[in-house]
């Protein structure tokens, strides 16, 4: 019998859990006939930022040139912004670029990597797909469980991935734990801080991941202009961290990696103060209208401090989210990120996160409608 190109595919690469994107509100509309909201990737309900949009606008006049491969304009803005040289600051197809470059770097068959259960599962992919060993800790009361982190470290250890704050359940930890984790870290093995929502956090001490990498820490912090700035469809992210590490991650990645389009964008969104601060305070407001519509349903969610809430709707997630979709409200389900009992709904403007709250209250009224019926029955 022949043999298929699919028995030179390495088995580890075989058994990954492909990732699933958010599903297009274009897509739902066009299914279903229907105008529709997404509240299901965390993006911003505001738009993208204006100033940004002005600089990929005239950008694209220079679209027939190849754009700068070293990002040099947007990394010097970047590090006299955090205070660290340029060669500290490596830009990527967005933040997740640089998750799957870290691994590809550090990790190899016979080797391994630390992450936690319920968090970003393009860590898992990016540690399997270099047939090295996934090392998963269960979250502590929803949150990164740093101590057992820590315990999990093996000789063969060479990578630790941390969400803070986590997605998907919107916990945070604050930097004083995060110090005292890194005391308990073998200086070999490089810890990515993923920081993708930090602009939302308002908790007092809540990081000094800068700091660290100034101090020469063995850490890199990884940042986005896909939340807060809303540059989500321009994929485009950076990380901070040793010069001598980005070097090499700078070797192996794509030669050209992000857009001309892209770079103009996010350099001209660093200065849109307004935007940054109007999506802050949106964000702010709509945690708290979901929290208190949600209390008042005796609904249970995990208090978060990011652009996104996990909602603990019970058995049948899935078939909710698939019925609020009906309604034209476009939630997560996330059983495939360990949570089968929730949704994750992501922060929108006042208006829609009041679509948000009646769909499900409307669903909530059918299910114990049912329910009483099938008493009644009974």
């Amino acid at each position: 019998m022949a043999k298929s190109f699919q028995d030179g595919i390495p088995q580890y690469i075989r058994e990954i859990d492909a990732y699933i994107p958010g599903k297009p509100v274009e897509e739902v509309e066009r299914e279903l006939g229907i105008r529709a909201i997404k509240l299901a990737s965390n993006e911003n309900p505001l738009g993208p930022s204006p100033m940004g949009v002005e600089a990929a606008k005239k950008a694209l006049g220079e679209s027939n040139r190849y754009s700068d491969g070293g990002s040099y304009y947007l990394r010097e803005a970047l590090a006299k912004r955090q205070e660290v040289a340029r060669e500290n600051i490596l830009v990527g197809c967005g933040s997740t670029d640089l998750i799957h470059l870290a691994a590809s770097v550090l990790l190899g068959p016979g080797e391994s990597a630390v992450t936690s259960e319920g968090s970003f599962p393009l860590y898992y992919i990016a540690i399997e797909k270099m047939g090295a060993k996934l090392i998963a800790v269960p979250l502590k009361n929803y949150s990164f469980d740093l101590d057992a982190i820590a315990r999990a470290v093996e000789p063969e250890t060479k990578l630790i991935y941390i969400a803070n704050p986590n997605n998907p359940t919107g916990t945070v930890f604050g930097a004083d734990a995060f110090g005292e984790f890194l005391t308990k870290v073998p200086e070999r093995v490089l810890v990515v801080l993923d920081e993708a929502y930090y602009e939302y956090v308002s908790m007092p001490n809540y990081s000094r991941s800068i700091e660290l990498v100034q101090e020469g820490r063995n850490i890199l912090v990884l940042r986005t202009f896909s939340k807060v700035y809303g540059l989500a469809g321009l994929r485009i992210g950076y990380g901070i961290g040793p010069a001598e590490l980005l070097a090499e991650i700078d070797k192996i990645r794509l030669p050209i990696p992000v857009s001309g389009v892209a770079q103009a964008a996010a350099l001209a969104a660093l200065d849109d103060e307004e935007h940054v601060r109007r999506s802050i305070e949106v964000n702010r407001e709509g945690l708290a209208q979901l929290g208190t519509g949600l209390h008042e349903m005796g609904v249970k969610f995990v208090p978060s401090v990011t652009n996104f809430i996990l909602v603990q709707v019970g058995r049948g997630a899935d078939a909710l989210a698939t019925e609020m979709m009906k309604l034209g409200v476009i939630v997560r389900p996330m059983g495939w990120m360990g949570f089968p009992e929730a949704i994750r709904v992501s922060v929108g403007t006042a208006e829609e996160n009041d679509a948000f709250l009646r769909a499900l209250g409307q669903l909530q009224a059918s299910a114990g409608s049912a329910k009483r019926s099938e008493r009644v029955r009974g």
